[in-house]
């Protein structure tokens, strides 16, 4: 079983989530889920850079081929094992929903948010309602040390709900809003923290 890995960096593949790691001239293919690639991609690392993932290994005998998922930290990885206990959430599915950071989900879970949940790719209001059913008020510990950690995950949550009121205001259907919002803020990230430039260039990006 491999917990975690050191190594350095051989090659990003952004789009299809995956980083290949090179550990002491053995090579990994490790699969990140969304928003932990977005915060690679957005940093200074580079091809030679050194990392170390915590490390969520996954087989079975109907997928023999291991799935190594990798996270910047146990307290991810935490929350990607109660995810996936969820009825019909794999870890595949969860790797490529999770494109929020730990504390949103887990408040979004807390507070019964329909409307942050269904804006992760590939979960639709059932599997939003499966989520709150088998993890509402068992993530308060997870919630308290995520935001510790990254207290600007709340203000980005504020903001994303911010705008979609607004854009919901001036006539967009809320599936709509929620998808342009979302392909805005992945191809530029910082806007989650910038409520009157994220709602200007969801207007360009309508425009165009």
């Amino acid at each position: 079983m491999i917990s975690f890995l050191t190594g350095k960096i051989r090659n990003i593949q952004s789009e299809s989530s995956i980083i290949e790691l090179d550990v002491s001239g053995v090579g990994y293919e490790i699969v990140l889920p969304v928003f932990v690639m977005d915060s690679i991609s957005n940093s200074s690392l580079e091809k030679g850079s050194e990392l170390t993932f915590e490390i969520y290994y996954h087989s079975t005998e109907r997928s023999p081929k291991p799935l190594l998922v990798g996270f910047s930290n146990k307290l991810e990885k935490i929350f990607f094992e109660k995810i996936i206990q969820v009825e019909g959430i794999g870890p595949l599915k969860a790797v490529s929903s999770l494109i929020f950071p730990v504390a949103i989900i887990s408040q979004a879970i807390e507070n019964e948010d329909l409307t942050v949940l269904n804006q992760m790719p590939g979960i639709g209001a059932r599997a939003a309602q499966k989520m709150i059913a088998t993890l509402k008020g068992k993530l308060m510990e997870i919630i308290g040390e995520a935001q510790s950690i990254d207290p600007a995950g709340s203000k980005d949550l504020k903001i994303r709900d911010q705008a979609l009121g607004i854009l919901k205001g001036l006539g967009f259907k809320e599936s709509d809003a929620i998808i342009k919002m979302n392909e805005v803020v992945a191809e530029r990230p910082e806007l989650s923290e910038n409520l009157e430039e994220l709602i200007r260039e969801i207007f360009k990006a309508n425009v165009v």
